[in-house]
């Protein structure tokens, strides 16, 4: 199923503790409609040594969020999303409020090709 934001999209988050903090889209995991974004919902993690983290210690990383709590930003306000065809046959995101288009999804398959 598509979602409504991408890796690399800017969002802002619409309510919780980071209620109208913006960031980027880290990393977005579909199986539990969850978003990583940079700079928000940061927590301190204690890590045993490993070889990978020999020292270990207190390290600061990003948690995730769910899906349904950010949503994109396109002219510095929070907006709803949809999908549309070009002309070339491409789906393309467009913000609701502006009309602006968000990204192009990818093509969509031509009937017999």
């Amino acid at each position: 199923m598509a979602r409504h934001v991408r890796k690399g999209d800017t969002v802002m988050v619409n309510s919780g503790t980071w209620k109208g903090q913006v960031g980027e889209v880290l990393r977005v995991d579909p199986k539990h409609d969850a978003v990583i974004v940079r700079g928000i919902n940061v927590r301190t993690k204690h890590v045993k040594p490993t070889q990978r983290t020999p020292q270990g210690g207190v390290i600061t990383k990003e948690m995730p969020i769910h899906i349904s709590k950010v949503n994109p930003v396109v002219d510095g306000k929070p907006v709803r999303v949809g999908v549309k065809t070009d002309e070339k046959g491409n789906k393309v995101r467009v913000a609701r409020r502006a009309g602006a288009e968000v990204k192009v999804l990818g093509v969509l398959r031509k009937a017999g090709a």
